[in-house]
């Protein structure tokens, strides 16, 4: 690049339980071009799995498009939870296992007996395969060959990071992610890792902005993308959201997507609860958060149905007068209310846009209950991700928490901005996350470091957060109280 040419682009691989999307973001943090598609689970083969071979064919194209358009300096990969790679030199030797899954219930009791306990790791024993854990331990057993042959357990993000770059990382954004492997108050593995045998197949830990090296050069051909194009280790997407709000006063940020996520940066863990499915992650800084969270975009989709048609304010005030309104789960996969089966009361909606509108209502619920419970009830809640393109939901939760600001991000998606902060943060972070996730309690000194660092990327991505009027509609707190006492 010569003196005269642009800032380089950065390129997001943005993998979510239910979409993958590509985007270009230039250096100021605008979105240049972007690429969609789903994520679709491939029910056959030893067991129901992700179609890894599918998206690196479709990122790949994207790739060859977005190389046309700018200079690009840096690929960030960030995904969704709960999900591990198991390779060798050559690639996966199982596949990608799919955490909705049912897990053989044969496999119950021996399990409960190797996972950590509740005190150290502050995961919740969950349903199906998310407690990672889990998955690992079945398919230790269930395929002890392949397994046997596994030189690496890649966390999700670092998997593609390691597919693009050739360099094996583990992060604790992904490991910290009730996965029963980490103990986020220590920060270190958890005893289940060593009582496994696990520990040599965990690669290093590298902070979630460290650089793992340049694109593989055959990738680089075959893309145009530039030799010398760094791969970013990559994060857990709920924490890409975290990043821009990690430093100033306490704040809870509702990260919204296929699941909604509350998490209470600055709150301490000891009011969490298993039995009150609620969990701590640990952010990029490899600090603790406390979190509660349930299925919100699968549910909001089950209710709203497939093709959502945007509702009114008038919408909403007739469901709250007829009082229909839904109550928990619909969803299968965890959640304060895991394991119930979801209904309406009261009649029931009868257009599309009061079935957007009941949607609307049981989400804000359900968010205010998790806000509730977690203690999250002093300081700001800033609410990230697709919820912020529903107008209603975050003037609804102000109405509800009169005491608290309520601010909603001006983009759809904090992943992808938190994703482009990584690759902008200050090398000097860089050196203080790796002491600070180094396998033992980070020092005050390199904590301030790390913060300074956070400091730095917030001011580059800006806070891109607005304040939200609350939408008080007649008889909307007694409706609430009326939900409260049906759960």
């Amino acid at each position: 690049m010569t003196p005269s040419s642009p800032a380089p682009a950065t390129i997001v691989l943005d993998i979510g339980k239910t979409n993958v999307k590509l985007a270009l973001i230039d250096a100021d943090g605008h979105t240049l071009a972007e690429r969609r598609s789903p994520n679709a689970v491939v029910p056959d083969g030893l067991y129901p799995h992700h179609d890894t071979e599918r998206i690196w064919s479709w990122m790949l194209d994207a790739m060859r498009g977005f190389a046309q358009l700018a200079h690009v300096g840096a690929i960030v990969p960030v995904t969704h939870g709960a999900t591990a790679a198991l390779v060798d030199e050559e690639g996966l030797v199982l596949p990608v296992l799919d955490y909705e899954d049912e897990l053989p219930p044969s496999q119950d009791a021996a399990y409960r007996a190797l996972r950590p306990p509740y005190s150290s790791s502050y995961s919740p024993l969950l349903p199906a395969g998310l407690n990672l854990g889990r998955q690992l331990a079945w398919q230790a057993h269930a395929y002890p060959g392949q397994f046997g042959r596994a030189r690496h357990i890649l966390m999700y993000p670092q998997y593609w990071a390691w597919r693009l770059s050739g360099v094996a990382a583990s992060e604790v954004t992904s490991l910290g992610c009730h996965t029963d492997l980490w103990q986020p108050a220590r920060q270190q593995y958890s005893s289940m890792v060593e009582r496994m045998g696990w520990s040599a197949l965990f690669p290093p830990l590298r902070p979630a902005w460290a650089p793992l090296g340049p694109l593989k050069p055959e990738l680089a051909a075959q893309t145009g993308l530039p030799a010398d194009c760094k791969v970013v280790c990559g994060i857990h997407d709920s924490n890409a959201s975290l990043l821009r709000h990690l430093q100033g006063a306490p704040r809870t940020v509702l990260s919204t997507g296929t699941w909604v996520i509350a998490a209470a940066i600055g709150m301490p863990l000891d009011g969490l609860r298993e039995a009150g499915d609620m969990l701590a992650n640990s952010n990029a800084l490899g600090e603790p958060v406390a979190c509660m969270r349930f299925m919100g975009g699968r549910e909001f989709g089950e209710l709203a149905g497939a093709e959502p048609v945007q509702c009114s304010a008038d919408d909403l005030q007739r469901l709250i007068a007829r009082q229909t309104m839904a109550l928990p789960c619909f969803a299968s996969a965890g959640g304060p209310f895991g394991g119930r089966a979801g209904s309406v009361a009261g009649p029931a909606p009868q257009t599309a846009k009061e079935r957007y509108a009941l949607a609307t209502l049981y989400c804000v619920l359900m968010s205010d209950y998790c806000l509730t419970a977690l203690g999250a009830c002093q300081g700001e809640i800033v609410v990230e991700g697709s919820y912020t393109g529903n107008p209603y939901f975050a003037p609804l939760l102000a109405a509800l928490r009169p005491g608290q600001a309520v601010l909603s991000s001006d983009d759809a998606s904090g992943t992808t901005c938190g994703a482009w902060m990584l690759a902008h943060w200050p090398a000097t972070g860089g050196a203080a996350i790796g002491r600070a996730t180094g396998g033992a309690p980070a020092d005050a000194a390199a904590v301030a470091d790390a913060a300074d660092a956070a400091d730095a990327a917030t001011a580059a991505g800006g806070t891109a957060a607005r304040g939200t009027a609350p939408l008080a509609l007649p008889g909307w707190a007694a409706y609430r109280e009326r939900w409260l006492a049906a759960l």
